[in-house]
């Protein structure tokens, strides 16, 4: 089956593109980044801190059935326009990648569906060529469209 998110990375440099068009109004795709019981769901992940404003922050975590935490991520949020655009870092803890800055741009299509545009910078190319040898386009895509199956519920 075809993947819906589409991953665009141009050989020898250190960004990458990632698109998505939705089947839900541009509102809703917004919120699945921005209301903590959403983000929780989609990402399954715990949602420690989530302030949606500029000089805002945000942390995620998970943990496994013992209590362990198995991941965690954060990062202060640069630029936030509702429904627009969000400008974040991103740093996974206890992981050997460096922080990347995140250009999240939302788009209106139609009445009922959107697209989310995001552009990824990382430290080097190295880095984020080491980021593409992981399960990364799968991780994202699963979680797309888990997004989506999540959040087309609210509708």
């Amino acid at each position: 089956m075809e993947r819906k998110t589409k991953i665009h990375a141009e050989d020898n440099r250190h960004d990458l593109t990632i698109t998505r068009e939705f089947d839900l109004p541009l509102e809703l795709l917004f919120k699945a980044y921005t209301e903590p019981r959403i983000v929780e769901q989609w990402m399954d992940n715990n949602v420690l801190l989530l302030e949606n404003k500029r000089h805002g922050g945000y942390e995620f975590q998970k943990s496994d059935a013992n209590g362990n935490v198995v991941f965690e991520a954060n990062g202060c949020i640069h630029e936030f326009i509702p429904n627009r655009k969000i400008v974040r870092t991103f740093e996974m803890t206890n992981a050997p990648f460096d922080v990347q800055l995140e250009f999240l741009e939302f788009e209106k299509r139609t009445e009922a569906t959107s697209r989310l545009t995001m552009h990824v910078v990382y430290k080097s190319v190295a880095l984020r060529d080491a980021m593409l040898k992981l399960p990364f386009a799968y991780g994202i895509n699963m979680a797309h469209d888990r997004l989506e199956e999540i959040v087309g519920k609210l509708k």
